[in-house]
C-alpha cells in the first residue's frame, strides 16, 4: 500500500476544510466580534479561500480535460497550477506572521501597540498579506509552468540563473 496521499483525500481536506472555516466565519459573524478579531478573520477567510480552491481543482482533475490553446493555458496557471489554492494557502502563512507580530507588541509593548496600532494600521497589513501572496504566486506560476503535449506542467521549469 503507497503511503501517497490521494486525489480522493486531497478532495475530502478541501470539504472540510471550507465546511470547518465557514462554520468559524459563521460564528464569529454571528457573535458580533469580527471588528474586534479582524486578523483572526482574515486567517479564516484566507484558509476558506485555499480549501474552497482545493476543492475545485481536485473536482477538475476529476475529468480529462485536454489543455489546447491560451483557454489551455489560463486554465492550467489558474486550475490546475492551483494558483489560488497556493494564494490561500501563502496569504494564510504570511497573515500568521502578521498576527504573530502583533500579539508580541500587544505583550511586549503594550503602550507603543495601543498608540499606533489602529484599525488602519490592522487592515493594511491584512492587506500586505494579500498582496504579497498574491504577487509571489504569480511571478512564481507564470516563470514555471507551460502546457506540453495538452498536459499542464506547473511549477517544473526553473531558470539555472
Amino acid at each position: 500500500m503507497s503511503s501517497s496521499i490521494s486525489r480522493w483525500q486531497f478532495f475530502l481536506i478541501g470539504v472540510v476544510g471550507t465546511a470547518g472555516n465557514a462554520l468559524v466565519l459563521y460564528a464569529v459573524f454571528a457573535s458580533k466580534q469580527h471588528k474586534k478579531h479582524a486578523l483572526i478573520v482574515n486567517q479564516n477567510v484566507l484558509d476558506l479561500f485555499g480549501s474552497f480552491f482545493l476543492t475545485i481543482v481536485f473536482i477538475l482533475r476529476l475529468c480529462y480535460i485536454r489543455l489546447t490553446g491560451v483557454l489551455g493555458y489560463w486554465l492550467c496557471i489558474v486550475i490546475f497550477g492551483e494558483y489560488f489554492v497556493w494564494v490561500g494557502t501563502n496569504g494564510s502563512t504570511f497573515n500568521l506572521a502578521i498576527i504573530t507580530v502583533d500579539r508580541y507588541l500587544k505583550v511586549v509593548h503594550p503602550v507603543w501597540s495601543r498608540k499606533y496600532l489602529r484599525p488602519r494600521v490592522i487592515h493594511c497589513a491584512m492587506l500586505s498579506a494579500w498582496l504579497a501572496s498574491i504577487l509571489y504566486n504569480t511571478a512564481m506560476i507564470f516563470k514555471t509552468s507551460a502546457v506540453i503535449d495538452g498536459h499542464c506542467l506547473s511549477y517544473l521549469f526553473y531558470d539555472a540563473e
